[in-house]
């Protein structure tokens, strides 16, 4: 009689607290299977939150108007504040800067103006001792035609005369044309005249900025020793500059070039998009190349795996043949720019899941997503989708699955520049004209870092910057934003912290679906560890949203983590899964309460909070026990 008496209490406990978990509870004929179970780290990278610095503009330590290793250097504690993993540097080699450090004339020297190989030395021991992770820009389709090998080549040298993609043209009527009609990308003819070696030689760039020939295996070899000089000194990798360019069509029987079909919609004939650019970029052998230099990398086994970022605006299909293929691996993180290309001011929440899942459901089984905002050729993310949504963007690539790249500034909300005519420093747009140029300039996101509100915003003490420091220098810099609980920065800092507290962040799975029109939710999920849903509402209007409609197996309530600085919710508040309230362009963390077992019944994928899991054994155990109890009585 005691027995049964126990028991009994036991049961109205359990049917008790049973209800109070919200969560459906399988039939005791379910099949527990143990998925999502993975006690691997992810590698330093998979999960990492990398930091792009254009050292021209970051900070500058000797006041001459310029940023430099010295002041990447010195800068590096506020990074590892930040909660960063790496930060790639873009060009610092020897050049003569007609584009900024992409057209290098010695690939193994530091340019004067960055400062020396011993202040290099000494940035990669600063970085090392903060556990931090230095990657180069690596620009392999051209060199400047001051670099010594361009030099040998068009003096017509044996071993560097087809080191450039040379063509004597195509003669007409006793007229000679160059090769093809194909654009660079700064405007005009892709050909330039060389009067020495009397031809023409290819610049998909600037005209001092000539193509290497990567059909020729010494070069191939070259930029391998390149790749093989920096990994010696301690780099983590490279981020590859205008990979689609690396290849152009092979000449035909005769010789000759193909022209490129042209676009209907464009008229002016010096514009790049004048042309179809189907021999000039994505082609095949450029895939194969990545794998080549994704080979050396592998070289050096000592200490953490060195990667490569692909910088590829191609189609998704092409994209994803950098990552690898069954038999050999490419790039870790070849660049994924869907949500600069394909997301606009005006895009709603069905715009944003269609983006996102995009790369998810085409990236092949294995490899890691990366997500970017930004760089020093887009537009900022505040002027390009808004500064009051700057946080929720923040939020949304750091909360997605892989590894997520911020340019300098986007943590400060920092935002375009207008640059004069005057000022204009961007080759893009000095080869225009001041009537249109603000149409090609990329200066407006490159003016120098926000530091603090002194003079110069704290960047340098020159007379003079080379870019015009930002009017808002005051109330958006470093300093300002450290002061303020809820600014950009210290959002952004919070969110670094949560990932890499949170498994579920790093190693989850995903799902990404528009709640309604204006609302995005992001859920991630792992076994034993909490559900966690990103919640962002895009446009300026009040909504409602029920969050159990749109997921399945959330509890009735969740707890908020995090909060933009619109938001009236608070750390700690618990939300209503059945019915959420969101401000306009507010946006918000939340994670379950408890931690759950991921499990399959009846063919469906199913969550149960862990404690549960207890309950329904013992619930079970008790059912067993009162049925032996009978049949004993009995």
């Amino acid at each position: 009689m005691v027995n049964r008496m126990g028991v009994l209490l036991v049961w109205l406990m359990l049917q008790f607290i049973g209800p109070t978990l919200s969560q459906p509870f399988p039939n005791y004929h379910a099949d527990f299977v143990d998925i999502d179970h993975d006690d691997n780290q992810p590698k330093w990278w998979q999960a990492g939150a990398f930091y792009q610095i254009y050292p021209r503009s970051f900070k500058d330590s000797n006041s001459d108007g310029v940023g430099d290793l010295n002041g990447i250097a010195d800068s590096l504690p506020y990074l590892k504040e930040l909660g960063i993993s790496a930060t790639w540097l873009s060009p610092i080699f020897t050049s003569p800067m007609a584009d900024f450090g992409y057209d290098i004339a010695n690939f193994t020297e530091i340019a004067p103006i960055f400062g020396t190989m011993s202040d290099f030395e000494r940035l990669m021991k600063i970085a090392k001792k903060l556990d931090m992770k230095i990657i180069l820009d690596f620009v392999p389709n051209h060199s400047s035609d001051e670099c010594d090998w361009f030099k040998r080549s068009a003096a017509g040298e044996e071993d560097y005369k087809d080191f450039y993609v040379w063509h004597p043209g195509r003669m007409v009527n006793g007229t000679r044309y160059p090769p093809s009609n194909w654009v660079s990308v700064f405007r005009g003819s892709a050909w330039q005249w060389h009067e020495t070696r009397k031809e023409y030689y290819l610049h998909q760039f600037l005209k001092k900025q000539p193509d290497l020939n990567y059909r020729n295996p010494k070069v191939r070899d070259t930029m391998k020793n390149v790749l093989r000089f920096w990994l010696s000194k301690g780099v983590a990798g490279f981020r590859i500059d205008a990979v689609p360019s690396l290849f152009e069509i092979a000449p035909d029987a005769e010789g000759q070039y193909r022209d490129e079909p042209r676009n209907d919609w464009v008229n002016d004939p010096d514009d790049y998009g004048y042309l179809q650019h189907i021999y000039t970029v994505d082609q095949p052998e450029t895939i194969a190349m990545v794998y080549e230099w994704r080979a050396v990398l592998d070289e050096f086994h000592d200490g953490a795996e060195r990667i490569l970022l692909a910088e590829s605006y191609s189609p998704i299909d092409i994209e994803m043949q950098y990552y690898g293929n069954a038999t050999v691996d490419g790039a870790q993180l070849p660049f994924n720019f869907l949500l600069i290309t394909e997301i606009s001011n005006k895009s709603n929440a069905e715009d944003y899941a269609r983006t996102i899942n995009k790369w998810l459901q085409h990236m092949p089984e294995g490899r890691t997503a990366n997500w970017v905002l930004g760089n020093h050729d887009q537009s900022r993310v505040g002027s390009r989708l808004g500064s009051d949504r700057v946080d929720m963007l923040n939020m949304l690539i750091t909360t997605l699955p892989g590894a997520s790249v911020t340019y300098q500034g986007e943590e400060l909300g920092m935002t375009d520049v207008w640059i004069s005519w005057k000022d204009t420093q961007d080759p893009s747009a000095c080869n225009t004209n001041a009537s249109i140029y603000e149409r090609f300039s990329r200066d407006p996101e490159r003016t120098p870092f926000q530091w603090s509100a002194s003079s110069d915003a704290g960047f340098s003490n020159a007379s003079k910057t080379w870019l015009p420091i930002a009017p808002d220098y005051k109330l958006v810099n470093v300093d300002q934003e450290r002061q303020q609980p809820q600014s950009h920065l210290n959002i952004y800092k919070q969110l670094m912290q949560l990932k890499k507290q949170t498994k579920t962040l790093q190693l989850g799975k995903t799902e990404v679906k528009a709640l309604c029109g204006a609302v995005l939710g992001v859920k991630r999920y792992l076994q034993h560890d909490f559900i966690y849903l990103t919640l962002m509402n895009i446009f300026d209007d009040v909504e409602t949203v029920n969050l159990k409609q749109s997921f399945s197996d959330l509890p009735a309530q969740m707890k908020v983590v995090l909060v933009a600085g619109n938001s009236k919710l608070k750390v700690g508040d618990l939300i209503d899964t059945s019915s959420l309230q969101l401000l306009p362009k507010e946006s918000l963390i939340v994670r379950s309460t408890t931690t759950y077992y991921t499990y399959y019944t009846n063919g469906e994928l199913r969550q149960l909070p862990v404690f549960g899991i207890y309950l329904l054994l013992a619930q079970v155990a008790l059912y067993l026990s009162y049925r032996r109890a009978l049949l004993t009585l009995n």
